[in-house]
């Protein structure tokens, strides 16, 4: 009877919700998958009378019923890392592939072109001479991971070419373990590696160690990234007349940190260049820690370091400690337009009363503790060390310097909002890698703070250090950071909880919108028609904007003071409508950095005037409803 009776009521349930799945599609006519519950939660929830917003709705889990039972299950188990790659592919996640180990020795030349996700374990070992090259490879992949691992170990004047080498990519993770160890003579060409990825993870570690006379080119190396991590562990130590040569080493790239720890230790009369590294790159991070510790007869030139970046730090511990008889020299070093910070702490400490140290045209904001107190002969030339204000034409000249990472149109000044006006519009395209939320019965069930990072990797199969560990640490660290003045904020990763946090701060009775397409980024546009947002007058907003992590996730903040925009966008030539953009208007700036992009292109500063931007394809904001 009670059976009956269970039957009875899913049958009318399914029946009198039949009308509110119609609404995002068809593909919700069972009521018990993820996405049909978003909708009744919805409902449930909103008091509006506007259309459901379909781009809202896309995104919502696409697990069935049945795949959604199961991975609840598995997850109140603690044991989805068990059935990880299949419910990576049925919730839409972003997980790395699983890279099988090679265990060919590959002793004839080879051409990799058009590869990809491989594994080159003792590829190359102990091989007299040849050519081995990585053309093209793992180019465009969405997550490329590779692992080259004893690769050309104790080879004799093998040549290695890395050439347009995962380049394009997002979340890329590459490493190479002992690559090139104990090899004699040879070649190690690095160009155009991982150019204009986002977010790369690039570890070297003993790379070139106990090497003899062997060269490695970094040309042109992750150019364009964005907010990656290079890491380079015992790089050449112990080599014996190595050459490294790093040019055009991250090149307008934003927010990298490179990492060089027991670099060239102890070798013997290596010679290494840093030309052009870190040009116009934006707040780039460098740690040079035990970096020519100890060698004998090194040359380090470091040239056009960090030239016309903005921001930046660079810490030199320990740096050519107890060298002898080595020639050190910074030129054109650190001069970014906006103030980095530089530590030198024990740099060419106990060396050899033979070392030489130039510094020429040295930048602003340096600290030196414990510099070379026993010996080396240390000269200063155009060192410019007081800090200087910057008059109205240097700010003029630094705005034009800084369109180099905030594109024309990013930020504009309220008084563009009217019809007429012919602006640039940013690539408002997004450039994050594809996902859906996760229904919240599932991620209930997982753990979500960097205090649990260790449960998160497992769940995740996070590499130590990897590539996966530090896209979910910096985005849990954003999501835990404290909120500014006036700022409420919330990280979100099921639909349902937007909606909590949106009628949270807004009330039931809201709206929310997105620009309608990304038809004119790049280009200029012509604003058409603008309607203001609640009348045009001063409100709150709820805006989102994506994080990286496995699952689609949504920094959501309400931020007080700010006025919003409905504008049509139309094409300055046949005044056709392209596109109907969603504009806000932040009226309160004076917590914002004076180093934010903003101020830097508008030419202004905190406080002193509003900031206008356009919500980028997937960001959206939640209002009142009208």
């Amino acid at each position: 009877m009670n059976e009956q009776l269970t039957l009875l009521c899913l049958f009318i349930l399914f029946s009198s919700l039949s009308v509110s799945f119609a609404a995002v599609g068809d593909g919700e006519k069972n009521p018990f998958t993820p996405k049909a519950y978003a909708v009744r939660y919805w409902d449930k929830e909103i008091r509006s009378t506007l259309p459901k917003p379909p781009f809202l709705f896309s995104k919502a889990s696409p697990l069935s019923a049945a795949e959604s039972a199961a991975f609840v299950k598995l997850a109140g188990q603690n044991a989805l890392d068990k059935r990880l790659p299949e419910f990576c592919a049925a919730a839409k996640l972003l997980c790395f592939p699983e890279v099988v180990t090679s265990l060919e020795k590959h002793d004839k030349d080879a051409n990799f072109a058009v590869y990809r996700d491989k594994n080159f374990t003792n590829y190359g070992t102990g091989r007299p001479g040849g050519v081995d090259s990585f053309k093209n490879y793992s180019e465009g992949e969405n997550i490329p991971v590779n692992d080259f691992r004893r690769y050309s170990r104790d080879s004799a004047g093998h040549k290695d070419n890395f050439l347009s080498y995962g380049t394009e990519g997002n979340v890329v993770q590459q490493s190479f373990h002992t690559y090139g160890a104990g090899a004699t003579g040879g070649t190690g060409e690095f160009k155009r590696y991982s150019d204009e990825t986002n977010v790369p993870n690039l570890d070297f570690t003993s790379y070139s160690d106990d090497a003899n006379g062997r060269t490695q080119l970094f040309s042109s190396y992750s150019e364009n990234g964005n907010a990656g991590e290079q890491t380079f562990s015992s790089y050449g130590k112990n080599g014996n007349g190595p050459t490294n040569a790093f040019t055009s080493y991250g090149t307008e790239s934003n927010v990298v940190g490179s990492g060089f720890s027991n670099y060239a230790e102890n070798s013997n009369a290596a010679n290494d260049t840093f030309k052009g590294y870190g040009v116009d790159m934006n707040n780039p991070t460098n740690t040079f820690s035990n970096y020519a510790a100890g060698g004998n007869g090194a040359v380090e030139r470091f040239s056009n370091y960090r030239d016309k970046a903005n921001v930046g730090a660079d810490t030199f511990t320990s740096y050519a400690k107890s060298a002898n008889a080595g020639d050190i020299g910074f030129s054109n070093y650190g001069k970014s337009f906006n103030e980095g910070t530089d530590t030198f702490s024990s740099y060419a400490k106990s060396s050899n009363g033979e070392t030489k140290v130039g510094f020429t045209s040295y930048g602003v904001n340096n600290t030196f503790k414990e510099y070379s107190k026993e010996g080396p002969t240390v000269s200063f030339a155009k060192y410019t060390n007081v800090s200087t204000t910057l008059s109205v034409s240097d700010s003029a000249a630094s705005g034009r310097m800084v369109n180099k990472w905030v594109e024309p149109g990013k930020f504009f000044r309220e008084k563009m909002m009217k019809e007429g006006t012919v602006m640039p519009m940013p690539d408002i395209r997004d450039k994050m890698p594809q996902r859906s939320f996760l229904p919240r019965s599932i991620l209930s069930k997982l753990p979500f703070s960097v205090s649990k990072m260790d449960d998160l990797k497992r769940v995740f199969r996070a590499s130590d250090n990897g590539s996966m560990e530090r896209m979910m640490r910096e985005s849990l660290e954003e999501c835990e950071r404290a909120p500014s003045r006036g700022e409420t904020k919330r990280c979100v990763g099921s639909l349902e909880d937007m909606i909590d946090f949106a009628t949270s701060v807004l009330g039931r009775n809201v709206a929310v919108r997105s620009t309608e397409s990304v038809n004119g980024s790049k280009k200029s546009v012509m604003v058409g028609p603008v309607t203001g947002i609640n009348g045009g007058k001063v409100t709150q907003s709820v805006s989102c904007h994506q994080s990286l992590f496995p699952y689609l996730l949504y920094y959501c903040h309400a931020v007080p003071k700010v006025r919003l925009y409905q504008a049509d966008l139309l094409d300055p030539k046949s005044k056709a409508k392209i596109n109907r953009g969603i504009a806000i208007c932040h009226l309160d700036t004076s917590d914002w950095s004076p180093t934010h992009g903003a101020f830097l292109s508008l030419g202004s500063a905190p406080g002193r005037i509003e900031v206008c931007h356009w919500i980028f394809q997937n960001d959206m904001a939640w209002t009142i409803a009208d």
